[in-house]
């Protein structure tokens, strides 16, 4: 599975991971809902289980992952300043290039 963060959200995922007091808290990535052939997303902090796979990424940050979820599997975490500013999370590699 892949994951990638870009520089604008690595900085502001690692100030959140710095300021967690439990360091074994990971970054994680999920469907909060999906219709047709894609998904929305969501993010918290979370341990893994079982059913889950840990995604290194290039920027240092770990990501769980549910294994068995196609939808997960290429997400880009962004975040954004403009127009509203807040993460987001798109899956390109889904033909999901944003919420509408």
């Amino acid at each position: 599975m892949k994951c990638k963060i870009t520089r604008n959200a690595a900085k502001k995922l690692s100030e959140v991971l710095a300021q967690e007091a439990d360091q074994e808290q990971k970054l994680r990535v999920y469907v909060t809902h999906r219709h047709g052939n894609h998904a929305h997303y969501g993010l918290t902090l979370d341990k893994p289980t079982d059913r889950d796979v840990v995604v290194s990424t290039d920027k240092g940050i770990d990501v769980i992952l549910e294994q068995d979820e196609p939808l997960l599997d290429g997400v880009v975490i962004d975040y954004l300043y403009l127009p509203r500013e807040g993460y987001v999370i798109t899956n390109p590699s889904k033909g999901n290039t944003g919420d509408h």
